[in-house]
């Protein structure tokens, strides 16, 4: 019975993280991809953040050893009359422009109707929301740069939804509890503005 309970679980948080390769890179249920992700965006950030090299430089560097590299290749190919080197067709295909663009689009339209749930539905609990969410993003802002947020971003990414998988249930269990438990909190911050707004 705990064997079926927790192979739903799995399923649910597979599910949940999109079902397909991304899910089994960020449930390391793809260990090498999962491996060369981790080290290279360890090694990122080593190279940015800690050796002082900036993100201009690097691209620029690298794209100039991929100019020269493939130059010389295609020089000597037409001299040993060898094949050219395989360059892939360099277009964005009109699918991907279009989907990208109706993802943004529900980004977009997502924002706005929290702006307007707030604006004019005057809802102090989203308003409560954002303002704890932007309040938060200020203050890490203010203590890490955002290469080391990426960098923490994608170790949480690698690890939570692992840890999340298999502690599903006490997981849950101290969710649960501490919804109550703001949720009763924010009751009491909301109801006296709500008897003030009778009396008025």
């Amino acid at each position: 019975m705990g064997d079926c309970s927790s192979s739903s679980s799995s399923s649910y948080v597979h599910k949940s993280l999109g079902g397909g390769s991304v899910a089994d890179l960020l449930l390391w249920r793809n260990p090498s991809g999962a491996v060369i992700l981790l080290v290279s965006s360890t090694v990122f950030w080593f190279l940015f953040e800690r050796a002082g090299y900036s993100i201009l430089s690097f691209v620029s560097n690298v794209l100039l050893l991929l100019v020269a590299i493939l130059f010389l290749w295609a020089k000597s190919a037409s001299l040993l009359n060898r094949p050219l080197p395989p360059v892939p067709n360099m277009e964005i295909p009109e699918g991907f422009a279009v989907k990208a663009a109706d993802d943004i689009l529900v980004l977009i339209n997502h924002v706005l109707s929290i702006a307007s749930d707030i604006t004019i539905a005057r809802n102090p609990i989203r308003l409560l929301q954002v303002s704890f969410v932007l309040w938060a993003i200020s203050y890490v802002g203010t203590l890490i740069n955002s290469l080391t947020l990426v960098y923490i971003v994608i170790l949480l990414s690698l690890s939570l939804p692992v840890v999340y998988e298999k502690y599903q249930e006490h997981i849950d269990d101290k969710l649960n509890s501490t919804s109550k438990v703001i949720r009763s909190i924010s009751r009491k911050i909301l109801m006296p503005v709500s008897k003030d707004k009778k009396y008025q």
